[in-house]
Parts: structure tokens; C-alpha cells; sequence
């Protein structure tokens, strides 16, 4: 990841409580590596090798679940997608909306149940 990255990411990241139980966490910058190489690479979390030096891959996923919790991506989802509207590299006109990320409406009110019309079944003759 490079300076300009972390640049942009680092003031949307929490602050680590001072006096926070257990060992002293990993970098920040390690862990969101971490995270970005097992979600380009595909492995599983466990497999995430100790040798990087990116912390454990529970580690990162936990951090991941935390930053996800304290609304990090959305916030550079949406300071990203500004930029680039600003810079007029997104074309809105071939965009599309993924419903993953559109609430579904509730209180919809059903169309009224009609009568079938199909043949009813015969009766049983045993």
C-alpha cells in the first residue's frame, strides 16, 4: 500500500483504546495489508502467512469487523466515488445499482389473492 493510500485511509481508522487489554495490536497499516492480500488473493484468513508480517489472519479479520462496524469503508466509498464525480471520471450514465446496497422496500402491500382457476382435484376414492 502506498503513502498516498494510507494517506486518504488513516483518518477514517478509530483510535485504539490507550489502555487496551492483551499484547499491543498490530500497525494498523500491517493489518489493512492483512486484509487487502487475503481479499485479493482468496486464501482463508488462517492461511494468511505469519512470515508477511501482516499479523495473524484472525487479527485482520478482526480489525476488518471493527473498522467495517465503525462505518470506514462507507465513509471512503463515498469520499472516493466525490473525488472522482469532481474529477469527471465516473460516467453516471452507464452506472447500475447492485441490490446489495439497496434497502428493499417494506410495508409493499400484496396483490389480493384471486381464486384459482385451475381444475380441482378429484375426490378420493379409497
Amino acid at each position: 500500500m502506498d503513502d498516498e493510500l494510507r494517506a486518504r485511509i488513516e483518518p477514517l481508522l478509530p483510535a485504539w483504546p490507550e489502555r487496551s487489554p492483551g499484547p499491543r495490536p498490530v500497525d494498523d497499516r500491517l493489518c489493512l495489508q492483512g486484509i487487502l492480500f487475503v481479499l485479493y488473493t482468496g486464501i482463508a484468513w488462517h492461511q494468511l502467512p505469519p512470515e508477511l508480517g501482516f499479523g495473524s489472519g484472525q487479527t485482520c479479520w478482526r480489525r476488518l469487523g471493527r473498522w467495517q462496524k465503525a462505518g470506514v469503508f462507507e465513509v471512503l466509498h463515498r469520499l472516493l466515488l466525490a473525488e472522482l464525480n469532481a474529477a469527471r471520471l465516473i460516467d453516471w450514465t452507464r452506472a447500475c445499482v447492485d441490490a446489495s446496497h439497496v434497502r428493499a422496500k417494506k410495508g409493499v402491500r400484496r396483490p389480493v389473492r384471486r381464486r384459482s382457476t385451475a381444475a380441482r382435484p378429484a375426490a378420493s376414492t379409497t
